[in-house]
C-alpha cells in the first residue's frame, strides 16, 4: 500500500563519527552556563545602578558557578554605565523583572541535571528579584 523509502535517513547520522556530539549533561552544563551568564550580566547592571554589598556577593556566586560549568573559563564581563535619566525606578523595576526570569530559567535546568548549588543559587535568586519588584507592583 505504501512505497517504500529508497533514501538514506537523515536520522541515522548517529553512529558517525564525523559528527559531534555532547550528552545531555554536556549540553545541560552549556544551557545552565547560558543562563547563569545571563543573570550574572544582569546583576552587574543592578550593580551599577544601585550598588550593595548583597548584589557584590551575588555576582561573585554567579560568576564561581558559571566558571564551574563552564570548565574553568571565567564569565566575561563589562562595567554597566549608570543611566543619568529620571527613569531609574523603572529601569530597575525592569531588571530585576527579567532577573527573576532568569533565575527561574536556570533554576528549571538546575533542577534537571541535579545541580544543588547552583538550584539553590537561582531560588534565591528568584527570591530576591521577587521581593524587589513586588513593592513596584503595588505602588501603582
Amino acid at each position: 500500500m505504501y512505497e517504500p523509502i529508497r533514501t538514506k535517513s537523515v536520522h541515522t547520522m548517529a553512529g558517525t563519527a564525523d559528527f559531534p556530539h555532547r550528552s545531555r549533561e554536556e549540553e545541560l552544563d552549556i544551557q545552565l552556563a547560558g543562563h547563569l551568564a545571563a543573570l550574572l550580566a544582569v546583576t552587574d547592571e543592578l550593580r551599577a545602578l544601585e550598588p550593595s554589598a548583597e548584589l557584590d556577593t551575588a555576582a561573585a556566586r554567579l560568576a564561581e558557578q558559571v566558571t564551574r560549568l563552564r570548565g574553568g573559563l571565567p564569565p566575561v564581563r563589562s562595567a554597566a554605565a549608570v543611566p543619568v535619566t529620571d527613569e531609574r525606578e523603572a529601569l530597575s523595576c525592569g531588571l530585576h523583572r527579567r532577573a527573576h526570569a532568569l533565575a527561574g530559567r536556570a533554576l528549571v535546568v538546575a533542577a534537571s541535571r541535579a545541580d544543588t548549588a547552583a538550584a539553590i543559587l537561582a531560588a534565591e535568586r528568584m527570591d530576591v528579584h521577587a521581593v524587589a519588584v513586588t513593592p513596584a507592583l503595588t505602588a501603582r
